[in-house]
């Protein structure tokens, strides 16, 4: 959680920048400030007195300027939530970063100060489990892979081994080759899953038949600690524990990861399982 993070903390940067609704803001620009908390652990840079161990604030700030200059909005709300995005891919230390954009005399028609927008944004940990039992299997996996790690939004810390499983639920067809990976994202879950998705169908999935044969199948098994039960996603998976071909690559990437809801890890789910 953020709130258990040291934070390095910038106020007020200047930024002559030309977001703005009106074309007239667009055209002659006008000067920003922005304020950032810079969610880290700064105990490595404060035990070794090296830089290399810690977020360097200055060069946050020329990437925050050049970064805010060259990319126009019409909304503060765009440019920060671009901004935040930008951040948290940029530098790897950084576990979640607060944004506030001040707009001086917004051309409201009335006195005012400032108006600004702040928003917090964070990297969230996410599991997937990544089936395929149609062609090529292993080059689906390997592409799912790939599409994700090359995601602005997304990034693939860990991957497991592929392993050969008997088909779960409908039995009469082919063998399955599954995997399981950790993702470090700034998706909601919900939105996580539409990108699954839309993965899916670039790898040519079809949704005939349930536990029926597919080309990719992506499920999010994880994600942070949440929990989260709709008619279109359950987090966690209903049945991971239940299955093998779930717990087994998650055991070799994440074996000491805990279900929130039957507060077991990985490693015990799968003995769990196989004592049965």
């Amino acid at each position: 959680m953020l709130s258990d993070c040291d934070s390095i903390i910038i106020r007020d940067l200047e930024v002559y920048a030309h977001h703005g609704v009106f074309s007239e803001e667009n055209k002659l620009g006008q000067k920003f400030l922005i304020s950032m908390v810079l969610y880290t652990s700064t105990h490595r840079a404060g035990v070794t007195d090296s830089l290399d161990e810690s977020v360097d604030y200055g060069e946050v700030c020329h990437f925050v300027t050049e970064y805010t200059k060259a990319h126009t909005k019409k909304l503060l709300e765009a440019a920060a939530e671009e901004l935040a995005l930008r951040l948290l891919n940029k530098y790897g230390l950084l576990k979640g970063v607060t944004i506030e954009i001040k707009k001086p005399w917004a051309p409201i028609g009335l006195p005012l100060d400032t108006v600004s927008v702040k928003i917090t944004r964070e990297r969230h940990t996410a599991y997937i489990a990544l089936g395929s039992n149609i062609g090529d299997t292993k080059k689906y996996l390997d592409t799912a892979v790939s599409e994700l790690d090359s995601a602005a939004d997304c990034s693939v810390s860990k991957v497991s081994s592929y392993i050969t499983t008997k088909p779960y639920g409908m039995t009469e067809q082919a063998d399955f080759l599954n995997g399981c990976l950790e993702l470090r994202t700034t998706l909601t879950p919900f939105e996580l899953l539409e990108r699954l998705h839309e993965i899916e169908l670039r790898n040519g999935r079809e949704r005939k038949i349930h536990w029926g044969p597919r080309t990719l199948d992506l499920d999010i098994i994880l994600y942070d600690s949440e929990m989260i039960d709709t008619e279109t996603l359950t987090i966690p998976h209903r049945e991971m524990h239940l299955r093998s071909f779930v717990l087994e690559p998650l055991c070799e990437i994440a074996p000491f990861v805990r279900h929130p809801v039957l507060n077991r890890t990985a490693a015990e789910l799968l003995a769990e399982l196989r004592s049965r």
